[in-house]
């Protein structure tokens, strides 16, 4: 199988052109997943950066992203298709009028999920499963089916395949095992959260007009508060919001210790985790002892 990016190196390049900054592992997985054709698990906590780098694969191929967001009892039907009970209703009704025949199963009557979509565009687009680790057993091992054929059965209009293998990113947040099986058929990263250095790129990256020194500032901070007891730890996403709000409240002048201070309903979003910060806030900003 011919990869569409010849190197690991020129994939990170790519991925960097959609705004995602790449470690090597997620590099090299990636393009291992899409050079043998397999589907990319990538597990870490919440707010590292997970489906963003599935958004910025999907970017970075040119192609349309197809999410499947799971949750808690989500079944096949949900994740599949549906009729359009309603409609149908409605053609019966219009040939109760007209005498005519009614195909109630025509393909005008399907709706599409995710899946049958992703199936249908296989060559044009990227199917994500987000947060796998939410639905329950069952649909796991459905999935697991789903994955081995890429092909689904319709009683009423028959099989449909996918015209070949759909880029397909599964995401994890490991709040349960997945089954051995589901983890065997993918290629497999864990993200952890970036270094300082590459957390700064990354604030400057995606949050425009923020300076290295704000950035540096937020980083360390967010540091400090993810070594904490709090009930959700401030991922990527939180520290840039927290840089563009501090930049907007600085105006100028420099002051970032104050600016973070004032803005820390950003990356604090929980009572209880402001309480754990209270008391020990301005050290963790950097608020110059009197």
């Amino acid at each position: 199988m011919t990869p569409p990016f010849p190197t690991p190196e020129a994939l990170a390049e790519a991925l960097g052109g959609a705004d995602y900054l790449a470690d090597d592992g997620l590099a090299v997985a990636a393009f291992l997943a899409l050079a043998l054709g397999k589907p990319l698990l990538v597990e870490g906590v919440p707010g590292v950066g997970k489906t963003e780098a599935a958004r910025a694969l999907a970017r970075a191929l040119g192609r349309n992203l197809i999410r499947l967001q799971c949750y808690e009892g989500i079944d096949a039907g949900q994740a599949l298709y549906e009729w359009n009970y309603a409609r149908q209703l409605l053609a019966i009704r219009q040939a109760e009028v007209s005498g005519e025949a009614a195909d109630l199963y025509a393909e005008d009557f399907l709706i599409e999920r995710p899946l049958l979509r992703a199936l249908r565009e296989a060559e044009t687009s990227v199917l994500l499963i987000d947060e796998i680790d939410r639905a329950d057993d069952e649909f796991e091992a459905f999935l697991l089916e789903f994955l081995a054929d890429y092909a689904i059965s319709i009683p009423e209009i028959g099989t449909v395949r996918a015209a070949a293998a759909p880029v397909t990113v599964l995401t994890s947040n490991r709040t349960r095992e997945l089954n051995e099986a589901l983890r065997r058929r993918c290629t497999y990263h864990w993200i952890p959260y970036p270094d300082p250095d590459r957390e700064a790129a990354i604030i400057m990256l995606r949050a425009g007009d923020v300076v290295e020194a704000a950035a540096q500032a937020v980083v360390a901070a967010v540091n400090g508060l993810r070594q904490m007891p709090l009930v959700k730890a401030p991922g990527i996403a939180e520290a840039v919001d927290w840089a563009r709000a501090a930049t907007v409240l600085d105006a100028g002048r420099g002051d970032w210790p104050a600016a973070l201070k004032r803005s820390i309903g950003q990356v604090l979003k929980d009572e209880e985790d402001l309480a754990v910060v209270s008391g020990k806030l301005d050290a963790l900003v950097g608020v110059p002892e009197r």
